[in-house]
């Protein structure tokens, strides 16, 4: 029997009829089917089912709730609805986008070191209401100590600091809204080196609680409000747990929290898709090491960190040794701040979107939250990992918006004013100030900053030369270095301390005039930071190759159209 008479071959036959260019489209389309179902893509729905009129934002909380009564059913945009930029509707480009893009607003911070009591080095990157209302700025601005303007402490995620793009977004808003912003980074970051035998972790409170003590300390007057995202939100909420009534914060946030890291654990490693960012915060955590080699690999398993496949994998070379933990599980069930909602007795509003391809929702603590009066608990249908992006052009980040209606809209109410007269108002002792005119950073040889203190005589101080300020008290382990100028001269007129923070210029900033030791160790960080933004960008090329490949072919179907027999097009 001929081989052509047969099914298979008449059947064969009829397939070569049919034209190859209808092959790559059935080929592209079950492709974008399968893309648009793999990560998540949701404009479909966006436009069948909600019409772009976004989905309504889901609120818990306790019944009875005060917070919500006087607070929260005030807050118009928590009572809205969020639709993401329909060209980032897919959790993975609303990351991918914030990671390697963002679009911060431009401004300089200035910097105020903090040295805790173990020899640890604290950079406090300040944004002032003045350095953006569009009048001019003054390097000579000083804060009293009586200063009633209040104050928003920023907790970065793993491995961010204040550049980053979600917290340029934050602090740029609050301190649009007449508000002061103090980003408190993490040991290590914001361009300052280890100074000390430990390092952070997704558990340690005591860095954050020494720097709220401070605050409340040098600026009594002034309210204090904190904003934790990711790993900072995990930090915030358990020290918030932890310390009760007795915190200085009168209102917090916590955006994108892990809550449970076990959880997340698991999460990162069941699909493909999160895979890719668990090797991209596993090379944002090399990195970081890095970076601080002399120290790390003297206290934790440096080969093991340089041969981490997974956060895990680092976690059990690095943080466990440091932190003293016997296991990573153990370390992930100590840490996780989901145990502490309970406790926590400040005025607290949690934003989670169910779409989070890092911290998943099944670690979101729904009944802890619903229990404890102080927490409102706001989730979003979409919005990826601290993207949120809304509006045509991705300009703006809807939780940056809902973070400060809430927190404008808590201050102005007598709700916090009755949990202070609730609460005992303990009076904690300022803490040791050394503050001098000289540069408040050094670079050492290795390229990192250290922080470096000048020191005056007593003669000096006897004669009037007040180029710096000390204030003497019964806690002395804590420090503070800031750059300062006085002008007073007469000890008995000084009535009011104040502390003078050193605007650096955007060539300090950038990085332009720091010596070749710096710039190898840039270099090092930006070597690791391209590996990353290279597996984002293959997550944003594979979504969006479908829809760019179809109309590319029929843009060269046009093009060639008169060029090419028709016979061949035919085909």
């Amino acid at each position: 029997m001929d081989f052509s008479d047969s099914p298979y071959g008449l059947l064969f036959k009829s397939l070569s009829l049919i034209p190859i260019s209808h092959y790559l489209l059935g080929f592209l389309l079950i492709l974008l089917v399968f893309l648009y179902n793999f990560l998540e893509i949701h404009i479909l729905r966006d436009l069948i089912i909600t019409g772009f009129r976004g989905h309504p934002v889901s609120l818990t909380f306790a019944s009875g709730s005060e917070l919500y009564q006087v607070v929260a059913s005030k807050c118009q945009i928590l009572h809205g609805r969020y639709l993401a930029t329909p060209w980032l509707s897919s959790p993975h480009l609303q990351t991918a986008f914030l990671s390697f893009c963002g679009r911060p607003p431009i401004f300089s911070y200035r910097r105020q070191l903090f040295h805790t009591s173990d020899g640890g080095t604290i950079a406090l990157d300040w944004l002032m209401n003045s350095d953006v209302m569009g009048v001019a700025i003054n390097m000579n601005d000083t804060i009293c100590k009586d200063d009633k303007t209040p104050i928003v402490i920023v907790i970065p995620g793993l491995t961010s600091d204040s550049a980053s793009a979600y917290i340029k977004h934050l602090a740029f808003k609050i301190a649009k809204s007449g508000w002061n912003v103090v980003v408190s980074n993490h040991r290590g970051l914001g361009g300052i080196s280890i100074t000390s035998d430990f390092m952070y972790n997704a558990g340690w409170t005591e860095d954050i609680r020494k720097i709220v003590d401070h605050l409340h300390c040098q600026y009594p007057e002034a309210p204090l409000f904190a904003v934790g995202t990711s790993i900072g939100a995990n930090v915030l909420v358990k020290y918030l747990g932890e310390d009760g009534v007795n915190i200085p914060l009168v209102g917090a946030a916590a955006i994108c929290s892990t809550w449970d890291l076990l959880i997340c654990d698991r999460f990162i490693n069941r699909k493909l898709v999160q895979k890719f960012y668990d090797k991209a915060l596993t090379i944002g955590l090399q990195g970081y090491a890095q970076l601080h080699q002399p120290i790390l690999s003297r206290l934790a398993d440096w080969e093991g960190i340089k041969k981490s496949r997974s956060v895990r994998d680092f976690d059990n070379h690095a943080t466990c040794l440091i932190g003293k933990y016997e296991t990573v599980d153990t370390y992930y069930r100590r840490s996780s701040s989901a145990s502490f909602v309970g406790n926590v007795s400040v005025p607290l509003l949690c934003i989670s979107t169910l779409d989070d391809p890092v911290c998943t929702r099944e670690a979101i603590p729904w009944d802890e939250c619903k229990a404890n009066k102080n927490i409102i608990l706001a989730t979003t249908k979409h919005g990826g990992h601290l993207g949120f992006f809304e509006g045509l052009t991705a300009s703006s980040v809807w939780w940056v918006r809902a973070v400060d209606e809430f927190l404008s809209v808590l201050h102005s109410t007598q709700f916090i004013h009755r949990k202070k007269e609730a609460q005992p108002s303990p009076s904690p002792t300022p803490l040791e100030s050394s503050i001098d005119q000289s540069p408040y950073v050094n670079i050492t040889e290795e390229g990192m900053v250290t922080a470096i203190v000048n020191k005056k005589t007593e003669m000096e101080e006897e004669e009037g030369l007040y180029h710096d300020h000390r204030l003497h008290t019964k806690k002395d382990d804590d420090k503070v270095s800031v750059a300062e100028s006085s002008s007073n001269k007469d000890e008995e007129e000084r009535t009011c301390p104040k502390t003078e923070l050193s605007q650096p210029s955007e060539e300090d900033v950038n990085g332009l005039t720091a010596p070749a030791p710096a710039r190898r160790r840039m270099d090092q960080l930006s070597q690791y930071g391209r590996k990353s933004i290279w597996l984002l960008v293959y997550i944003a090329i594979v979504t969006t190759w479908p829809l760019v490949g179809s109309a590319l072919l029929v843009f060269l179907k046009r093009k060639f159209k008169n060029a090419l027999p028709a016979a061949l097009l035919s085909r």
